[in-house]
């Protein structure tokens, strides 16, 4: 029986996935309006009710979108803060590398700003609290890593006013990249404290 469910499970995920890749198409070649749930499920050879069984609606399919290609570039926002050892770099770094990654990738564009549909609702003012939270969890787990003795609640804190000032660029962008990373650099080190802002001090000094 175990391995009834097993085969179950994996068979669900590899259709979960085929439906993603398909829709991420869709809805980059379509549009917000072309994607339908009927095409998907056509094309991955499943019922439209299986689709709504898993997604619930079509807006289900496009956070799920957005769920799953954020995994990659906040894997890489953890990379940009654990490369460096002074905090106003690794968040300056990890700014920077998200909205480059956002720059660079059509359908996270589209999925995250609503941008290049016309019709996309914007998710990230409508339903961004899992992506702020994943984001936020991965820069409270550095902030942690890197200073053992901070509160746990301070730590969720900063990360997650850097993650809704990052969001908020995304949304509607007022100033250059390099202009927003520090912006959000500075906040989250003076959000710290006093040790904090010597490091900020001392590695201005040093640029």
């Amino acid at each position: 029986m175990p391995v009834s469910r097993s085969i179950a499970d994996r068979t669900r995920d590899l259709v979960r996935d085929e439906a993603l890749d398909l829709a991420a198409d869709l809805l980059v070649d379509r549009g917000w309006r072309g994607l339908r749930l009927q095409d998907v499920a056509d094309g991955v050879g499943v019922s439209r009710q299986t689709l709504y069984n898993e997604f619930a609606s079509k807006q289900g399919l496009a956070a799920a979108l957005v769920l799953r290609r954020t995994e990659d570039f906040l894997a890489g926002l953890e990379a940009a803060l654990d490369g460096e050892d002074d905090l106003y770099r690794a968040w300056t770094s990890a700014v920077r590398t998200t909205l480059d990654t956002v720059a660079r990738d059509p359908l996270l564009r589209v999925l995250l700003t609503g941008r290049g549909t016309g019709d996309l609702p914007p998710l990230l003012t409508s339903e961004a609290e899992p992506i702020v939270a994943a984001a936020r969890d991965r820069a409270a787990g550095f902030l942690l890593r890197r200073r053992p003795g901070l509160d746990p609640a301070t730590a969720a804190s900063a990360a997650e006013v850097a993650a809704r000032l990052t969001v908020s660029h995304l949304v509607l962008p007022l100033h250059p990249p390099e202009v927003v990373a520090d912006q959000v650099a500075t906040t989250v080190v003076r959000f710290l404290g006093p040790a904090t802002e010597r490091s900020l001090s001392t590695d201005r000094a040093r640029t």
